[in-house]
């Protein structure tokens, strides 16, 4: 299981490092290019509680083999891609394999150990994604430098094979229950179109305006297809996506709300520090993926020993420090600027690795066992789907506002140039056709001094963008120091109730 679960942590980190090579290659931009991360990231989030119900259903190992397969055979495709939304398609479809491949891992690998090692059951997991993705930025850096980024989708085939040789010889078939509840389409339908309507209007905010009736549709349809997926969980029963009786466990319910509201950090981080890092300080894919190693090396060397400080500390102590390091780690990265250097950097993303391996290992190992062992494999498919709604959605929102700076900063001080050059102009760093022709017909030190403009653009919305994760990030932290192990402030009372009277 620790082998099987590296396909998928790869796949995602590896790709980080090669933004910039797909937006040169497709004369693409950022706000596009971060679906290839995102369009992924939202399907497998959205689907995840659907392959955690299918694998209790028809059989964890099964649906492992299914998955795997849907995952390989669009990685091939995507790595033939023509076009960015060749690749963003091919990406969203090898999400649905990776939605059913992650919860059957997480229930399989429960199932194997007994419940006292449950800690130790998550810190296997989230260490062997933490060494998968530790791996994926050198090794996508590897491949894009010696290759193209499309061999980062094309070595999924030999990763997967191994991982479906491991699980076939050692690993025995297992369910959990519900195996007749059913799958919930319409809550399925109506939350992953209600998300995707958002992150399109995210997308297109920059260009359309919040005052388009585009955008205000897209968001009212959203609002809508959300109340709507509430209604529809009601009436759902044993059916429904989210069942009503696993959120109401106040425990669980605590621990889903701070994994929303943290998500954010790390989709963010991986994204823009490998861009930083090739854009401004002018490395290449494979000097980026090193550049990351403080961040993926602590995060996987501290992975593997999450499980037994939970053990040993528990769900309130571990999950709160994680969310304190995440929290900090950002507040330092914010404080990026068009001079700093990757020494710099290096603090936050030490202690925003330290954050990742603390928080997700014992946040998974706390939710799942705050409810039945035969609801594991959804426990851990909910879990995620937090997981991924809130990176996608803290992902959306920071790009937003990283374009949204990022163009005022160049209508204020690129003057002459019209929208559509300023637009054009931003793919600069990442050497796009449409900025060579804007640079082009400036000429000179005039298209030097325009570079340099798009730089100090860039590193500014950077830190608009880190300081918006940086405030989520605080607010998931809240949510865990007073509820994720247990209520601080129900602990409180009964001491206060029962304290002596001083008056004798």
């Amino acid at each position: 299981m620790a082998v099987s679960v590296f396909v998928i942590a790869n796949d995602i980190t590896a790709l980080s490092v090669a933004l910039p090579q797909i937006e040169s290659d497709f004369d693409s931009d950022v706000t596009t290019v971060q679906w290839v991360i995102n369009a992924y990231a939202l399907i497998f989030g959205v689907l995840i509680v659907t392959g955690g119900r299918l694998a209790d259903m028809v059989g964890r190992r099964r649906i492992f083999f299914v998955g795997a397969a849907v995952f390989v055979a669009f990685s091939m495709l995507g790595g033939a891609a023509q076009s960015d939304v060749w690749l963003i398609v091919c990406r969203g479809l090898m999400g649905i394999g990776g939605a059913m491949m992650w919860p059957a891992v997480l229930g399989m690998t429960y199932a194997i150990l007994p419940e006292e090692r449950a800690g130790l059951a998550g810190g296997l997991i989230i260490g062997s994604a933490g060494f998968g993705n530790a791996a994926g930025p050198l090794l996508g850096g590897v491949l894009a430098d010696a290759l193209s980024w499309r061999w980062i989708l094309f070595a999924n085939l030999p990763i997967a094979a191994v991982a479906c040789l491991v699980t076939w010889r050692n690993v025995e078939e297992s369910r959990g229950g519900g195996a007749d509840e059913g799958i919930d389409v319409p809550g399925i339908a109506t939350l992953s179109v209600g998300l995707i309507s958002l992150l399109l209007a995210l997308d297109q905010v920059t260009d359309w305006g919040w005052s388009d009736p585009r955008i205000l549709g897209l968001t009212a349809a959203c609002v809508l297809l959300l109340v709507a997926f509430a209604m529809i969980e009601r009436h759902a029963g044993a059916r429904a996506l989210i069942p009503r009786e696993v959120m109401r466990n106040p425990a669980f319910r605590a621990a889903c709300l701070s994994t929303l509201l943290m998500s954010a950090v790390f989709f963010v981080v991986l994204l823009y520090l490998p861009q930083f890092f090739q854009k401004i300080l002018g490395w290449s894919p494979l000097e980026a993926g090193a550049g990351l190693l403080p961040l993926m090396g602590v995060f996987a060397a501290t992975s593997f020993a999450a499980g037994p400080l939970y053990e040993r500390f528990g769900a309130k102590v571990m999950v709160s420090s994680g969310a304190a390091a995440l929290t900090a780690g950002m507040f330092l990265l914010s404080l990026v600027d068009r001079d700093s250097n990757w020494g710099s950097l290096v603090p936050g993303m030490v202690v925003t690795g330290l954050g990742v391996a603390l928080f997700y290992s014992s946040i998974t190992t706390a939710a799942v066992t705050a409810l039945d062992l035969s609801r594991s494999s959804l426990a851990g498919g909910i879990v995620y789907m937090f997981q991924i709604a809130g990176g996608s959605i803290g992902l959306g929102l920071a790009t937003t506002i990283f374009t949204t700076a990022v163009q005022d900063r160049l209508q204020r001080d690129a003057g002459g140039l019209s929208e559509r050059q300023i637009t054009d102009v931003q793919g600069a760093l990442a050497g796009t056709d449409s900025a060579a022709e804007v640079l082009a017909r400036q000429g000179g030190r005039a298209a030097e001094r325009l570079v340099e403009l798009v730089r100090e653009a860039f590193a500014a919305g950077l830190t608009w963008s880190f300081r918006l994760v940086a405030a989520l990030a605080l607010a998931g932290l809240l949510v865990s120091v007073l509820f994720v192990g247990g209520s601080l402030l129900g602990r409180r009372r009964p001491e206060a109730a029962t304290a002596p009277d001083p008056t004798g």
